[in-house]
């Protein structure tokens, strides 16, 4: 079962929901401070801890898991410039046996961050600003309770100094600043503390590791998935497309293209003929039209011609910058998957009118506009669809090179054209990306990239 990636309004609605059913805003507040703790206390194996507490229920988070850690015996040193400001949080400091102080540096190796929890929406300034701006300048371990306290949760953008923590728990659930730039690269390892509340139906998931299966034993290069990619005016892009789909689960790849292509592998198939003849192949189940395409009004008309096919698509690159309400016209878009950067999703944007703001409010609404899946890729990659975010664990830095993004459009026709279903084929095809990337190692090539897809399927068999 997928894990729960939730909004503020959505927490906030789950707290409730269990307040509803009879928990007290105390009890939960406990056992979300004692959850948090023993992964304190993992981390700081009996060293001395330090931690933040703001004036709120983040704050109250922070004297619980100080009492935790004092009744096991820690020395714990509470630096909180403000006295908390509700009542649970309240009840949580005259709780905590221990003494607090205003001001100081830090002199402990671990600190816990608990300024402010996952509903922060004002810069934060004065006194909180300049805990914030020493633990960044500091060389201790650094834990975030929830989420960052500079971070604003449901867009990951930051109000205030963003120091780099080692570990942050979030509490209840994801929010979706966990996976969201530019917070999630500061994050650290992240870990879970599940309150057991009722989360109802999310509008975001976290995408669960895949699990391929080998062919089926009767299975031939048809049954397996036949993958044809259009080529246009750059010959590289698509050749490297072709690679990555015939590592990927493709039983047969082919290259409709117009001019020849010397450095083509003897594995692939060239096909020169007309285009519209061969779309006409009615054993075709995915196409890929974008990388090298082009953007003159022959790499349209191109464009044009697989859409109108009728075949489940890719598009990727060129083909997003030529795509319209025009060209889509009659086309089901459900049969289609897109794989723009964030360049390309504001072009996309652009063309279809969709008034939005960050990558996640891009991809959902111009789905939700359009009717077609979104795979907004890039560190935080996003997959939006079918009403629904899908968020994913983060990826090799290493992926920003030339062609990786020709590589991933590649790994999505072949899983497209197994499963038929462009939102799995987006999942299955992000975690081949990421392992891909893991196996080539540093600085790799787009090409030598394309060759570890092989063992990155074998990874998930």
């Amino acid at each position: 079962m997928s894990e729960a990636v939730l909004t503020v309004a959505e927490m906030v609605a789950a707290e409730k929901a269990a307040m509803d059913a009879g928990i007290s805003e105390w009890e939960l507040m406990l056992k979300a401070g004692q959850g948090a703790a023993r992964w304190v206390h993992r981390a700081a194996g009996g060293r001395p801890v330090t931690i933040l507490c703001g004036p709120g229920n983040n704050g109250g988070d922070g004297y619980v898991i100080a009492e935790d850690l004092r009744a096991r015996g820690y020395d714990i040193d509470v630096i909180a410039p403000v006295e908390p400001a509700s009542d649970t949080a309240r009840t949580a400091r005259s709780h905590f046996q221990g003494e607090t102080r205003q001001h100081g540096p830090f002199e402990h190796a671990i600190v816990v961050d608990c300024l402010f929890g996952y509903g922060l929406s004002r810069e934060v300034e004065g006194d909180f600003r300049v805990l914030l701006e020493n633990l960044a300048a500091s060389d201790c371990f650094k834990i975030a309770i929830d989420v960052p306290s500079s971070v604003k949760s449901d867009c990951g953008s930051t109000l205030g100094p963003l120091p780099r923590y080692d570990l942050t728990l979030a509490l209840g659930a994801w929010k979706q600043a966990h996976f969201l730039m530019p917070s999630m690269a500061i994050m650290g390892a992240k870990r879970l503390v599940d309150l057991g509340l009722p989360l109802g139906d999310p509008a975001g998931v976290v995408s669960n590791r895949p699990s391929l299966s080998a062919p089926a034993a009767d299975a031939h290069k048809y049954t397996r998935g036949l993958v044809s990619v259009v080529a246009g005016d750059m010959p590289g892009a698509p050749l490297l497309s072709c690679e990555a789909a015939m590592r990927a689960g493709a039983g047969y790849v082919k290259l409709f293209s117009d001019r020849s292509h010397p450095d083509a592998p003897a594995d692939l198939v060239i096909v020169e003929s007309d285009l519209d003849e061969a779309l006409g192949d009615g054993r075709i189940d995915a196409l890929l039209v974008g990388p090298g395409l082009g953007r003159s009004a022959a790499s349209r008309e191109r464009l044009a011609a697989a859409l109108t096919s009728g075949r489940h698509c890719v598009l990727d690159a060129d083909a997003l910058h030529l795509l319209d309400d025009d060209i889509l016209e009659g086309v089901d878009p459900s049969r289609l998957l897109l794989t723009p950067h964030e360049g390309e999703l504001a072009a996309l944007c652009k063309s279809f009118e969709v008034e939005a703001n960050g990558k996640l409010d891009k991809a959902r609404k111009l789905s939700g506009t359009t009717g077609l899946t979104i795979l907004a890729k890039g560190p935080d990659t996003i997959l939006a669809g079918e009403g629904a975010a899908v968020f994913f664990p983060k990826g090799s830095s290493w992926l920003s090179v030339a062609g990786s993004g020709d590589v991933l459009a590649g790994i999505c026709a072949a899983r497209l054209a197994w499963s038929r279903d462009p939102m799995q084929a987006a999942q299955d095809a992000v975690w081949l990306h990421h392992e891909a990337a893991r196996l080539a190692g540093p600085a790799f090539t787009a090409s030598q990239l394309a060759h570890c897809v092989k063992p990155a399927v074998a990874s998930f068999l």
